[in-house]
């Protein structure tokens, strides 16, 4: 799981430099902000001091990898996952994962289906 997550924190500082328009300084910067912290059920990413999502690795509830969007800091929201990372199936911005419907349009998740959801 360690190359996915690799390959999602290079996604989010891509993601950042097409905001500053490629200043390197700033670029750097935000880099540098970025931590990674790893619990008994979730790895939580950091970003500019902010948590900016979570993946799960321990909640028998949903596949390792998915995508939470934080509750707060140290709590995802578990209604739906964002996507997943070991998939490669996410739509995220450098701000934190994206809601629901900007990954698959509206409609495509249903509430009362637990198992589209964990498909995505």
């Amino acid at each position: 799981m360690r190359q996915e997550l690799d390959t999602l924190i290079d996604v989010i500082i891509d993601d950042f430099s097409k905001f500053v328009k490629a200043d390197e300084e700033r670029i750097n910067t935000f880099k540098n902000t970025i931590e990674i912290y790893e619990g008994s059920k979730y790895i939580r990413i950091e970003c500019n001091g902010s948590a900016w999502g979570f993946i799960n690795k321990g909640n028998q509830n949903f596949h390792p990898g998915d995508i939470f969007k934080p509750k707060n800091w140290k709590t995802p929201t578990l209604n739906r996952a964002r996507g997943n990372i070991l998939s490669g199936r996410y739509s995220i911005k450098w701000t934190g994962p994206m809601y629901l419907h900007d990954i698959a349009g509206p409609g495509f998740y249903s509430w009362q289906s637990h198992e589209i959801a964990k498909q995505a």
